[in-house]
């Protein structure tokens, strides 16, 4: 007689998972039923994004509702109603909060439609949508300071962490390479770089994650803002850098280049508690910019393949190529990246040619 099967330990976490997702969908319609003094609804899937939370629509009196499922103990729920009342305040278009569970992490909103930005650009169209993006980045970036004092700083300590996903899980987990001391030593010499540069900018509201697939456009193509709620004070340039240098699509450089322009012009006449929003001269700012993207795109590429390995969300993987490309974009023109330049192109370069 063989021995014991051990059991799928894999499968069974996956059931049991399965089994509270649909446990807390189940809650959610009922909840909506109670707060709306009607039957619990039928949700219906809109979408999941790269966090645990969930959206569903559902019909209530002849009009559309989302419904979000985001378990508190895994999104910042209260950061999300108040970010989002923030920028409403503010005449940014956003998700209307109807009602709002903090305890069970459960959420009616507005229904903005579908119509994310990303699959509408085009050649002819993107750079008036990007203008009115550009718009948006400077009301978040001159909302007054007092108005901002709590969210959280974009510190060195979080640039730091965030750089440490590139290591870890791009790498080590997704490549398999273990570093060498003198390696690791080019590696935290660039992340030293990175931060300096990152944290001697402008520090204004930061959205962190203001690209094509968190716009959406409204009927009569005006621009709306979601995914707000892990926004912080960091560098004027971040939200450009993720509009810009987008990892889901890519522009000319010329043609990114010609916007930060069209940013940097507006920028330098606005003030912020009688500070000047752009203090440095143009070409400083655009390396600020690039290197802000090199931070990003470092940690984006870890982000990406975390998804996949420990999120099981390998749809990620695909977009590793143009994340990777924006990377050596960068350090191929500056001379101050060159170590880090030389690292890529002998040793991680070719094991992720190797990957794909």
């Amino acid at each position: 007689m063989g021995p014991a099967s051990q059991p799928d330990t894999t499968s069974s976490l996956k059931a049991n998972t399965e089994q509270i997702r649909q446990q807390r969908r189940d809650n959610l319609s009922q909840w909506i039923g109670s707060v709306l003094n009607t039957n619990a609804p039928e949700l219906t899937v809109v979408s999941g994004d790269a966090s645990f939370r969930r959206y569903f629509r559902f019909k209530h009196q002849g009009a559309t509702y989302i419904a979000v499922d985001a378990p508190p103990d895994k999104e910042n729920n209260l950061a999300f109603w108040q970010i989002g009342s923030l920028l409403a305040s503010q005449k940014i278009k956003v998700p209307e909060f109807k009602h709002i569970d903090l305890e069970h992490g459960f959420i009616i909103l507005s229904d903005l439609g579908d119509q994310l930005l990303l699959p509408r650009l085009t050649e002819s169209n993107v750079d008036s949508f990007y203008r009115k993006a550009i718009d948006i980045i400077i009301q978040l970036q001159i909302i007054p300071v007092e108005k901002i004092a709590d969210l959280p700083a974009y510190d060195e300590q979080k640039l730091a962490f965030e750089l440490s996903l590139f290591e870890t899980w791009f790498v080590n987990k997704h490549l398999g390479i273990q570093l060498t001391d003198s390696q690791q030593t080019i590696i935290d010499k660039l992340c030293k770089q990175l931060i300096e540069r990152a944290t001697k900018q402008n520090q204004r509201l930061t959205h962190r994650d203001f690209h094509s697939r968190n716009l959406m456009l409204t009927q009569s193509d005006e621009l709306a803002v979601i995914d707000f709620q892990d926004a912080v004070i960091g560098p004027v340039s971040y939200d450009l850098v993720s509009l810009l240098k987008d990892c889901y699509i890519s522009w000319p450089r010329n043609k990114v280049i010609h916007w930060l322009e069209s940013y940097y012009q507006i920028a330098s006449q606005q003030t912020v508690a009688c500070k000047p929003l752009m203090e440095s001269s143009f070409d400083a700012f655009t390396q600020d910019f690039d290197w802000m993207g090199l931070q990003r795109h470092l940690k984006v590429l870890g982000i990406f393949c975390r998804l996949n390995y420990r999120d099981n969300k390998p749809q990620y993987l695909k977009d590793l190529r143009l994340t990777y490309d924006y990377v050596k974009q960068v350090t191929s023109h500056y001379q101050e990246l060159k170590d880090f330049d030389e690292l890529l192109e002998q040793l991680i370069g070719p094991a992720f040619e190797t990957s794909q």
